[in-house]
């Protein structure tokens, strides 16, 4: 299968994505333990859900070097940026877990597009 660590990474982000459609309220719970606040974080739970759908969809469905490497390079940028975005406004005692799943999310898609790199997208 060609670009076959982006596309396993690629299926583990769609099914994130569906998860985060079905379960919105799993992000506020990874940001604050308040219950009040936690409903807050649903609609952006659902942004996320549509876009590392769409972008996953992308990476699963194309052949073309470029577009998975793009995808991938897109999701990358969305795992840091959503680690820039909800870190700030994590509880303390749910930050690190919040950093580390992020940014351990973006390191694996990372090496995935590095070892997709090194094996000529075989």
């Amino acid at each position: 299968m060609a670009f076959l660590f982006s596309k396993i990474m690629s299926a583990g982000t769609a099914a994130y994505a569906v998860f985060a459609l079905a379960q919105p309220r799993h992000l506020g719970n990874a940001v604050t333990a308040d219950p009040s606040v936690q409903a807050q974080y649903d609609p952006l739970a659902r942004i996320y859900g549509f876009r590392d759908l769409a972008v996953s969809a992308v990476a699963l469905a194309s052949g073309s070097r470029e577009a998975v490497r793009s995808a991938m390079l897109m999701r990358i940028f969305f795992d840091l940026t959503d680690a820039v975005v909800l870190a700030p406004r994590a509880d303390a005692a749910k930050r690190q877990k919040l950093l580390g799943t992020a940014l351990g999310w973006g390191a694996l898609n990372t090496v995935a597009v590095l070892l997709d790199a090194r094996s000529g997208g075989r």
